[in-house]
């Protein structure tokens, strides 16, 4: 069974940055990977996805060009460094496999199979 484990969360000052990770183990994958987050008191959003073929991405407006989703498939692990990070970013941050795609990105969180348990990001003004 694939367990995905995320790490790098933190708590960092607004115009900072931090790097996320999401290591999957159990198995090897070349599937669609996505970063979903949740902030208190709102919807799990998503922020950003990467095909595990052809490493086509995805982003929400909300984090264009401050976040870059990349994945390092021989170390099956998923990465989004976040920079310029502002205090709307603070959330519980999640990686998510979709099991279905490999080549196509997709921004619904119920196309996506496996959840991470999620790491803290928490940026302060």
């Amino acid at each position: 069974q694939v367990q995905l484990v995320e790490s790098g969360g933190g708590l960092v000052q607004a115009g900072g940055s931090l790097r996320l990770s999401c290591a999957a183990s159990g198995g090897t994958f070349r599937n669609t990977m996505g970063w979903f987050r949740q902030a208190p008191g709102k919807e799990r959003e998503f922020v950003a996805a990467i095909t595990g073929i052809g490493g086509n991405t995805d982003y929400a407006d909300s984090v264009k060009g401050r976040f870059t989703i990349s994945r390092d498939n021989a170390k099956n692990t998923l990465y989004l460094q976040m920079n310029s990070l502002k205090p709307e970013d603070t959330a519980v941050y999640y990686c998510a496999v979709d099991w279905s795609r490999f080549s196509m990105v997709v921004a619904r969180e119920d196309e996506y199979d496996d959840w991470g348990q999620g790491t803290q990001v928490t940026v302060s003004s």
